[in-house]
This record gives structure tokens, C-alpha cells and sequence, in this order.
């Protein structure tokens, strides 16, 4: 299903020579190439992310950390 506001663009674009139209399409499908790399990072990271979060968590729980507002004072 296309949205109202997809089908405004397309008919825009439509109107455009062919150099115009393809440099457009090259610019959406790199977008959409580029979002799908991020998500399937994030994805794969998921159990990394959660170990570091315990890791900082005990860090934390054992006091083996500081304040990053300390640093910024000096």
C-alpha cells in the first residue's frame, strides 16, 4: 500500500527526464540499502550490548566507576 504522500512524490518525480528520475531512485535505494545494514546490526549486536550493560552494571554496583560530570569540571 502506498501512501498518499509517496504517491505526491512519485507523480513529481514522474515528471522529470529519465537522468533526473534514476539519480532520484539511486538516492532511495541507497537509503533503504543503508537502513537495512543498521538494522541488521543492531540486530546481530543484541547479546553484545546486553552482556556490556551487565558488565557496567556491576561495575557500577561495585563503585568501580565515577561520575563522567567529574571529568568535565576540570
Amino acid at each position: 500500500m502506498t501512501t498518499k504522500r509517496l504517491e505526491e512524490a512519485i507523480s513529481k518525480v514522474n515528471q522529470l527526464s529519465e537522468s533526473e528520475q534514476n539519480a532520484i531512485a539511486d538516492i532511495i535505494l541507497a537509503e533503504i540499502a543503508d537502513e537495512q545494514y543498521w538494522q541488521e546490526q543492531f540486530d546481530q549486536s543484541q547479546d553484545q550490548l546486553a552482556i556490556l550493560a551487565k558488565e557496567a552494571l556491576s561495575e557500577y554496583q561495585a563503585k568501580k566507576t565515577h561520575s563522567l560530570d567529574s571529568e568535565l569540571e576540570q
